[in-house]
């Protein structure tokens, strides 16, 4: 990887960009409309897809964060301040000495009336958040991220503003206002300022709300407790008077903060009241818990902190609890509380694993019948260039690249160089120290693939070029170079011609869809369909048998296209096709092989082992799409495989040649070219299919039916290959002996 650097540097270069702005998501009438009758609710709007978290009725741009489309106020005529960057309110210092609410129900009228219009304005602020002008731009922060902004303390005094953090928390509060959102689940770099933001959320929240608990949980409970001791506690007790409610107990709890007397709203027409005395219990706690599956079991929470959650270590175990401590965020299909939970990764065997699969199934462009992802959460990945400290600049945006003259930083220090070059200069350095490479990668991660990055020294497939591939596909706009979709019958007549139609919610992926000249290209001879195409491509496919197992689950079934070197207007070696899925029935898989076979025009190589798939081939006429064995001659293949072809998966030397022909593609096709051999120097494959390459990495040939797509893919590449079984020589068995590689240093060395 390192050897290519620039050209990878290149690569990912990312558009830099946590959000677009999306003002054609509703018709310019549409919204002049609703917004001179304040027709916009707080909260989802079903009618145009759209999270409003606007309070006032009126909404500006549409911002698109992950998918996600949420409405945010529209910028006032005149906007307040007189500086051109973010500047903390200075706390008026006669305010200050204001301890409670009975020391200002003490004082005069006159104190009250010269402070009164700073309190009502902060209430306000609280509630619908902040307008000011950064470096020319109009900007608009959240009532939270105010209140982190304005009167949170931290180790190092009052929080800069970010533009990521401003982002973070339209994000978040997005996830509040949906109803089908059980929160947030935060991918983050090291030192991004979670930690604090949470704390002050669950600050923020539990002195404002009545009759209500906030829960706190990290990676251990000695965590969790750090955690409420050291931030939490210390937050409320810096609130200023009229934020803050009066508690039981001591000043500094160590496992629970409890409020009794509520901080009420003073405005101009009540300043003059003093019937605190009477004011019923705000009754509202914030407390953690140690760190178990089980955590929090039974309780009903407003809001649950879910620090570190990628770090949970077996016994403990995220997934577990979270399906727990889901339940206490919902009254029956009532969501009633949200988590906001935020983590680096561990490496996957240590938690990681976990983490992700939360993450992955928090995607919010995902969903099921209710509306709600798999998981109930909003995933949110920032990059860590938008947030490592000593890059930050004076108006809270990041220095990507190096910049032409010094940038005065938003810590008063100048900065010199861009992020990217420093990034770039800690990875030069690691390469030769892989492990605390793959840590630097987790913990300061520019891709979601780096941050689940998970290398093992006893990969058998080059895990460099490998990781190139991936680091390369990362930065690429997805939806340029693959497509999702499904594959189904013209008017739903079977065995008539198959249609692509491109949908976010299909199983297949592909990169290429041949021309129309060469689809459905199928010839049938004595009463058997073969495929037309058989000179372009092959697909290689791992099946399974029964539709469901015991408990659920099962492994997913798998296939994989890939093209041949030939002269057609088509890409050539090249893999198109990526479907790894288990749908509901086995039937349903068969018959989308199948047509995915019938709409190339190209043969299958499947494992016979499982061998539904292929008689569902042969009754339905398809025998001639499946392929013989490639490495024996026709006269050697047994009965079985003479009926409906396949290759086994038990046999030493196919599970050898199967490996062997994976290695041997990762050679030629994909990563860097560094010498030229078989492209241009320097040039990066064109494996798209990162799901596939992920798989490749972890691929263990001795345990391999969890690796499908490793499986699948060897097969097609074993198609297109076609070895041929000479007769003329002894059969012997293919050596146990196989190719490792020392994935030490900044290339992938082959053990001699």
């Amino acid at each position: 990887m390192l050897e290519s650097r620039d050209s990878l540097k290149a690569g990912l270069g990312m558009e830099n960009n946590l959000y677009k702005i999306s003002n054609d998501h509703i018709s310019k009438n549409a919204l002049v409309s609703r917004n001179r009758a304040k027709k916009w609710m707080y909260g989802y709007d079903k009618d145009y897809d759209l999270v409003v978290i606007s309070k006032d009725g009126v909404i500006g741009d549409i911002y698109d964060i992950n998918g996600l489309k949420v409405g945010i106020p529209k910028a006032p005529e005149k906007i307040e301040g007189e500086s051109d960057r973010w500047v903390a309110k200075e706390y008026p210092k006669e305010l200050s000495k204001i301890r409670t609410i009975f020391d200002w129900n003490r004082r005069d009228n006159t104190f009250k009336s010269k402070y009164v219009d700073y309190i009502e304005s902060e209430f306000d602020r609280r509630d619908y958040g902040y307008w000011f002008i950064n470096n020319g731009t109009p900007t608009y922060v959240t009532g939270t991220h105010y209140m982190y902004l304005q009167w949170t303390k931290i180790d190092i005094g009052r929080p800069d503003f970010r533009e990521s953090n401003r982002i973070f928390y339209i994000f978040w509060e997005a996830c509040k206002a949906d109803r089908r959102c059980f929160g947030m689940c935060y991918l983050k770099n090291r030192r991004s300022g979670f930690s604090f933001m949470s704390s002050s959320e669950a600050t923020n929240t539990g002195t404002i709300v009545r009759d209500s608990r906030i829960g706190i949980l990290s990676k251990t409970g000695s965590d969790a407790k750090k955690m409420f001791t050291d931030k939490v506690v210390p937050i409320v007790r810096n609130y200023p008077f009229f934020f803050k409610p009066i508690q039981d107990g001591m000043d500094n709890p160590k496992t629970e903060l409890a409020f009794r007397v509520p901080a009420s709203k003073i405005t101009r027409r009540n300043m003059d009241e003093e019937k605190t005395d009477d004011i019923d219990g705000l009754d509202t706690t914030i407390d953690w818990k140690n760190t178990s599956d089980n955590s929090y079991d039974g309780e009903k929470l407003l809001l649950l902190v879910h620090d570190e959650s990628g770090k949970w270590e077996k016994p403990e175990n995220i997934l577990n609890n979270w399906r727990v401590t889901k339940t206490c965020l919902r009254l029956g299909s009532k969501i009633i509380g949200k988590c906001m939970m935020g983590s680096t990764s561990n490496a996957l065997s240590k938690g990681g694993g976990n983490f992700k699969k939360l993450y992955m199934d928090s995607d919010p462009s995902v969903r099921s019948a209710n509306g709600q992802t798999k998981s109930g959460l909003y995933s949110l990945f920032i990059p860590m260039e938008w947030n490592y400290e000593g890059y930050i600049d004076e108006f809270g945006w990041p220095v990507f690249e190096d910049p032409k003259s010094e940038v005065l930083g938003v810590d008063g220090e100048y900065i010199h160089n861009g992020v990217i070059t420093y990034w770039n200069n800690e990875v030069d350095a690691m390469k030769s120290d892989p492990d605390a490479l793959n840590e630097y990668y987790r913990q300061f991660p520019r891709t979601e693939s780096h941050a689940f990055r998970d290398e093992s020294r006893q990969s058998i497939f080059n895990l460099t070029k490998i990781y190139q591939q991936i680091d390369y596909n990362d930065s690429l706009i997805r939806d340029r170079v693959i497509t999702r979709g499904y594959f189904h019958w013209k008017g739903g007549e079977k065995d008539t011609e198959v249609i692509w139609t491109p949908d976010k919610k299909g199983r297949f992926v592909v990169s290429w869809v041949p021309d129309i000249k060469h689809r459905n290209n199928v010839i049938e001879r004595g009463g058997v369909k073969y495929p037309g195409n058989e000179h372009m491509g092959s697909f290689g496919c791992d099946p399974y048998d029964i539709s469901g197992v015991v408990g659920g689950g099962g492994s997913n079934g798998a296939l994989h296209g890939l093209t041949k070197f030939h002269m057609e207007d088509a890409p050539s070696n090249e893999f198109f096709l990526e479907y790894v899925a288990r749908p509901k029935t086995a039937e349903i898989f068969f018959e989308d092989v199948l047509m995915a076979c019938i709409f190339y025009g190209m043969p299958i190589l499947a494992e016979n082992n499982k061998a539904r798939l292929l008689y569902h081939f042969k009754n339905r006429g398809y025998r001639g799409f499946s392929m013989n064995r490639p490495d024996k001659h026709k006269k050697r293949l047994s009965k079985t495989e003479l009926e409906i072809g396949g290759i086994p998966n038990s046999s030493e030397d196919v599970k050898q040649a199967h490996a062997s022909a994976i290695e041997s593609y990762i050679e030629q096709y994909v990563g860097f070219d560094s010498e030229g051999t078989y492209r241009q120097t320097g040039e990066i494959g064109s494996m798209y299919f990162t799901r596939t390459l992920e798989d490749w990495a972890k691929f263990e040939i001795n345990n391999r039916t969890k690796y499908d797509a490793s499986i699948s893919s060897g097969l097609a590449i074993m198609a297109n290959k076609k070895y041929v079984f000479d007769n003329k020589k002894k059969e012997s068995k293919i050596s146990i002996k196989f190719v490792r590689y020392d994935n030490r240093g900044n290339r992938s060395e082959i053990i001699e």
